[in-house]
């Protein structure tokens, strides 16, 4: 069964499939675009790619922030000159979110944009990184901070992919999904995988919809990312980002019950959300406090001070200006365990 959720967007809208075997819409969506050659930059096996259904170039690629980083996008732009790819044809990517993210950026960029379609291969990218026009890549400074709007032309979320996937990598994608608890799509707890799929893009394209360029409603869509994206950088992403996010989204429910603007029981709730998907609500020991405040201070939503989605009587909101005392309290009530035992957790309930 596939089910089709709609990216509303004017003149830039697209459609997001999702369901078994969707891949092989790949080249009718290369006709309709009209383009005469594409590009596909798999992180995956050829196997995994569908025939586009024109003269193709397939470039080799590899999943993980660690080549997250410009150099792989002017590489790639440079690809795309060499091959002859204009302006009316299209790149494919089929990988995923750091591929989606890296790939995306350089379709934005070659000729000042060139058509993309997303083939997102993990539960995470699925249900996340492929959506939404979001193309970025890390500085040493912090993750994400280079980056782009640019709305792919279609995104096909196979789910014949997932079946191929580590257990600890479908439980990384749980992440995304935990949070939505939060943000608008409380029932999703004991859906099978494709409904909650179906639900987390549903969730995200109507906020997209209201919020393509992250300026209100889109913050929402970064719960529990303040804190994941810098335990990422702190473990040198030996966390991966939907364990991060879910310590994050654990925490964001501490803050907000420390801020009064939930009570014990909505801080219970962000734990047992996050555990019910056998992810981590720790913090690892050996990361310290004010280095996570100072990168917390680099995110995209902190203008000035420390900002954070949080839960509150009126749901959901951004919240400016977080006191670092408060925050640094939080931090250090917040239970610890080593690295290991935290992805030890995860790998242990993936079995």
């Amino acid at each position: 069964m596939t089910t089709t959720i709609p990216v509303r967007l004017e003149e830039r809208s697209y459609d997001v499939l999702v369901g078994p075997g969707v891949r092989n819409s790949l080249p009718e969506v290369v006709r309709r675009l009209g383009a005469q050659r594409a590009v596909v930059v798999s992180a995956r096996p050829p196997a995994w790619v569908p025939d586009t259904g024109v003269e193709t170039l397939l470039l080799p690629a590899r999943d993980g922030e660690h080549d997250k980083r410009l150099s792989t996008v002017e590489e790639l732009c440079g690809e795309f000159a060499r091959f002859g790819l204009t302006r009316s044809d299209v790149v494919v990517s089929c990988g995923g979110g750091t591929t989606t993210d890296v790939v995306g950026l350089a379709a934005a960029l070659y000729h000042r944009g060139v058509a993309v379609v997303h083939l997102p291969t993990s539960l995470l990218a699925q249900v996340d990184a492929s959506v939404g026009g979001k193309t970025a890549v890390n500085l040493p400074a912090g993750k994400n901070l280079v980056g782009a709007y640019w709305q792919p032309s279609a995104v096909l979320c196979d789910t014949d992919y997932l079946t191929t996937l580590p257990r600890r990598e479908l439980l990384n994608g749980l992440g995304e999904i935990a949070r939505c608890h939060f943000i608008g799509a409380p029932g999703l707890r004991g859906l099978p995988l494709p409904e909650q799929i179906a639900a987390s893009v549903t969730l995200k394209a109507g906020i997209v919809a209201q919020d393509e360029r992250d300026t209100g409603p889109r913050h929402l869509l970064n719960y529990g990312h303040t804190l994941g994206h810098a335990l990422e950088i702190a473990t040198d992403f030996a966390l991966r980002h939907g364990e991060a996010v879910a310590i994050g989204t654990v925490f964001a429910g501490r803050l907000a019950g420390a801020l009064g603007r939930i009570d014990q029981s909505g801080v219970d709730e962000h734990r047992a959300v996050v555990r019910h998907y056998g992810l981590p609500a720790a913090l690892p020991a050996d990361v310290d406090a004010d280095v996570l405040v100072r990168q917390m201070r680099r995110d995209k939503k902190a203008i000035a001070g420390l900002a954070f989605v949080l839960a509150g009587p009126r749901g959901a909101e951004l919240v400016r200006d977080v006191p670092a005392e408060v925050v640094t309290d939080v931090l250090a009530r917040m239970p610890r365990d080593r690295l290991e035992n935290l992805v030890g957790a995860t790998e242990a309930a993936a079995t």
